[in-house]
């Protein structure tokens, strides 16, 4: 062959491989987890600095239903990670105080059962005990087909962070926080397939356990297709509800009431009937909106009264709420924080 055809073939093979070379295509930027939490589980109160969870304690694996349960209700601090999905059988398992209950990987969770934070259920009780469960983390795990709640935070717990875990197909509650329960963050979870959501004190009537209590924050968590209780709150003051997105919630959004305070704000709400209320059933509360998104066939906001502003009690940053969409679907769940 001539040299210009060898010339000619070398071309064009190069040319060849250039055309059927995909063109790189940038990688969405990471969501980068929070090593502690934002929020009311950040703040210093009730004796207890923060929430750190099972730090300084010992780290234990475990993959049955056996050695789950009873590492989460040994005494002192501890690390347990969840290696796979554990079938639990139906019912709720204690946790005691200063554990961090964490998943491997992307995949691994409770099925059958629930989490209990907190002590007996007791109406005489009406002030925090010495012995109140505190200091939990719950984080990067899947939940699922849980025969009662997912999990319940209960009887004066405190300094509770939920973050990054995957939750559906329960039978009560996904995450219910009741009985006086304060300090808490609930945080980048993905919540789905379910009605009753998230629960925030448990009756009208429990004025003398709650008021002044239930404080909370929920932030960056994904509320899909999940009809009510996103959330629901009673007497808790202030209640902060932000950077989260809201899609498809056929009944409602946050419905704020029995003299509870919401504060709501950089929301992104798609196709919700009522994005947020302080009407909706019983004794009506205080909701206070800013700077949320408002998109599709989404309803008008129900507001009233006045709210403690969070910034009184701990620093927080807020996202531009048009991106929050963007960035929850990226970020909450599992599988994102590098366990």
């Amino acid at each position: 062959m001539h040299r210009s055809g060898t010339l000619l073939l070398t071309a064009l093979a190069a040319l060849s491989v250039t055309a059927v070379a995909p063109a790189p295509v940038p990688a969405a930027p990471a969501v980068l987890a929070e090593s502690a939490p934002t929020g009311f589980a950040s703040v210093d109160a009730w004796g207890q600095n923060g929430t750190t969870g099972g730090a300084g304690g010992p780290t234990v694996t475990v993959s049955t239903a056996s050695d789950l349960i009873a590492a989460i209700k040994a005494e002192g601090p501890r690390t347990v990670r969840v290696n796979g999905m554990i079938a639990l059988p139906a019912g709720m398992y204690d946790v005691s105080s200063d554990k961090t209950i964490v998943g491997v990987g992307a995949s691994s969770g409770i099925s059958g059962g629930g989490l209990n934070i907190g002590l007996p259920a007791s109406d005489s009780v009406t002030s925090p005990p010495a012995n109140a469960v505190h200091n939990v983390i719950v984080r990067n795990l899947t939940f699922k087909n849980a025969s009662d709640d997912s999990i319940n935070v209960q009887m004066f717990s405190h300094h509770i962070w939920i973050d990054h875990n995957d939750l559906s197909a329960g039978y009560d509650g996904l995450i219910d926080i009741k009985r006086g329960s304060s300090y808490i963050t609930v945080s980048w979870n993905h919540t789905h397939h379910h009605a009753k959501n998230m629960l925030l004190g448990h009756s009208d009537k429990n004025g003398a356990q709650d008021i002044g209590r239930l404080k909370v924050t929920y932030h960056h968590n994904w509320y899909d297709r999940t009809p009510q209780r996103n959330p629901r709150t009673r007497f808790g003051d202030p209640v902060h509800i932000y950077n989260n997105y809201f899609l498809d919630n056929s009944d409602t959004g946050p419905a704020c009431n029995a003299d509870s305070g919401c504060f709501i704000e950089g929301n992104y709400f798609e196709d919700v009937e009522e994005p947020m209320t302080n009407s909706y059933s019983g004794p009506e509360g205080s909701l206070v909106e800013r700077n949320n998104v408002f998109v599709g066939d989404t309803g008008e906001p129900v507001t009233g009264g006045s709210v403690e502003n969070p910034a009184d009690y701990y620093d927080y940053v807020v996202d531009d709420p048009q991106a929050v969409k963007d960035t929850v679907m990226r970020g909450a769940g599992p599988g994102t924080i590098g366990l």
